[in-house]
C-alpha cells in the first residue's frame, strides 16, 4: 500500500489546517501517517508517530528528532512526504534525505511565512535565510502562502517546484451569510452594545505580534471623538492581563471589550464595521480573509501577506505599524463613508482583490493538482 506522511512540530497544527488533506489521501488509498510531538488523536490517521519535534532551532531535542523520523521514514518508505512549521520543515527535510535518493520519496515544503522578510530583524536574514535556502534543494516541491515569499523563492531557492496557494482556504459560507436585525440586536446587546455603536474587531492570539496594544492605545484618542465607539478584541493569549491592566488604566473599561475565545467570530463579525489586522509579521493572515468574506472594510498594516488581500483606499486601508495617526485616519475615512467600496453600499465586494482565490474550495484543488503532479 502506498504511504504518505504529514509532519508538524504540535498536533494543533495538522487539527487546524490539513485535516482535509488526510481525508484526501486516505480516499486516495493511500495509508496516511503524522508526525508531530504530540500524543492527540488525529482524524483519518492510520498511524501516528511521537517525535521530539522542538520550536526552537537551538534545543538539542531536534537532533533526536531527526534520528527519529530518520528511522521512521526509512521503516515506512513512504511515497510522499508532506512537511509543515519551521522546525518541522527542516529536521523533516533532514531526515527525508536519504529517502529521495534511496526509492524516490517525494519531499514537499508549506513555507507557512518565512521567518525572514521585508522589514525583518537582520538576525532573521541572517539565520533562517541561509537555512532555508540550503534546504530547499532538498525539497522537491516548495508551497509558499504569499507573494512576498514566493518571489524570494523562485529568485533564490534551488527547489524542484516552486508554487503558490493562498494560505489553507476559508470557507467562504461560514462568512458571506446575512445576519437578521433582531440577532443583530441580540448580540450587541449581550456585549452591552447598542445599535447604533461603532464597532471595531479584532481577531487573534493576544500576543505582541498581533499588536492589540496599538488598537488599545489608539482607543484613548477615538472615545474623545467618537463618544459610541467600541472595539472588541477576540482570542486569548500571554498579553491578555497586561491589556486587562492597560485597559483599566485608560479608563477605557467601557468602550474596549476582551472577549477571549469564541466560536461565534463569523457572528461577531456580522456584528461589527471594521476589522483590524495590527501585526509585525503575517504569512496571510486567515482573520482578514474571514473578515472580507463577511462583508466589513479592513485595516491592515504594511506587512506581508496583508498586503496580498488588501487594496489601499478601496476594500480597506493599509497603513504604517504603529502609526496611530494613519489609524484614526482610516477609520474615521471608513466611517464617514469616504471608502471607494462605501460610497455605493456598505460592504465590500469580494471580487475586490479576488477573494475566490482563497477560499477553501479553490485551495483543496490547488493542492489536490500539486499532490497529483508528484
Amino acid at each position: 500500500m502506498k504511504k504518505v506522511l504529514f509532519t508538524a512540530t504540535v498536533d494543533s497544527h495538522i487539527l487546524h489546517f490539513h485535516i482535509p488533506y488526510l481525508k484526501y489521501f486516505k480516499e486516495q488509498g493511500y495509508e496516511v501517517h503524522v508526525a508531530t510531538n504530540g500524543s492527540e488523536e488525529i482524524p483519518y490517521c492510520d498511524k501516528k508517530h511521537i517525535v521530539s519535534f522542538e520550536r526552537s532551532p537551538i534545543k538539542i531535542n531536534n537532533l533526536r528528532a531527526i534520528k527519529q523520523l530518520k528511522k521512521i521514514i526509512e521503516e515506512e518508505k513512504f511515497e510522499i512526504i508532506h512537511c509543515h512549521t519551521p522546525m518541522g520543515g527542516v529536521v523533516t527535510r533532514l531526515a527525508a534525505k536519504k529517502a529521495r535518493k534511496k526509492y524516490n520519496a517525494r519531499v514537499i515544503y508549506t513555507a507557512h511565512g518565512f521567518h525572514f522578510y521585508k522589514g525583518a530583524p537582520i538576525l532573521n536574514w541572517l539565520i533562517y535565510y541561509p537555512i532555508e535556502k540550503w534546504l530547499s534543494r532538498y525539497t522537491d516541491t516548495l508551497i509558499t502562502i504569499n507573494e512576498e515569499d514566493y518571489n524570494i523563492a523562485k529568485k533564490k531557492f534551488k527547489a524542484k517546484n516552486i508554487e503558490l496557494v493562498h494560505g489553507v482556504g476559508v470557507d467562504e459560507h461560514n462568512f458571506n451569510f446575512e445576519i437578521s436585525k433582531d440577532e443583530r440586536h441580540k448580540l450587541r446587546k449581550s456585549l452591552g452594545l447598542k445599535d447604533d455603536d461603532f464597532v471595531l474587531i479584532q481577531v487573534g492570539e493576544l500576543n505582541k505580534n498581533k499588536n492589540q496594544i496599538m488598537a488599545i492605545e489608539a482607543m484613548r484618542d477615538l472615545v474623545k471623538i467618537y463618544s459610541n465607539i467600541h472595539l472588541l478584541i477576540v482570542g486569548i493569549g500571554e498579553l491578555e492581563d497586561f491589556y486587562n491592566k492597560k485597559i483599566k488604566e485608560y479608563n477605557l473599561d467601557k468602550n474596549i471589550h476582551l472577549l477571549g475565545y469564541r466560536e461565534d467570530v463569523s457572528k461577531l463579525l456580522k456584528i461589527s464595521d471594521i476589522l483590524l489586522s495590527l501585526s509585525y509579521r503575517e504569512g496571510l493572515p486567515v482573520n482578514v480573509i474571514e473578515g472580507l468574506m463577511a462583508g466589513l472594510p479592513v485595516i491592515v498594516t504594511d506587512c506581508r501577506g496583508s498586503k496580498d488581500l488588501v487594496k489601499d483606499g478601496v476594500n480597506g486601508y493599509i497603513i504604517k505599524i504603529n502609526n496611530n495617526e494613519e489609524l484614526l485616519k482610516g477609520i474615521s475615512n471608513i466611517k464617514e463613508k469616504k471608502l471607494i467600496n462605501l460610497k455605493s453600499e456598505n460592504k465590500i465586494k469580494i471580487t475586490s482583490t479576488n477573494m475566490e482565490n482563497f477560499t477553501m474550495e479553490h485551495v483543496n484543488i490547488k493542492m489536490e493538482n500539486i499532490y497529483k503532479n508528484i
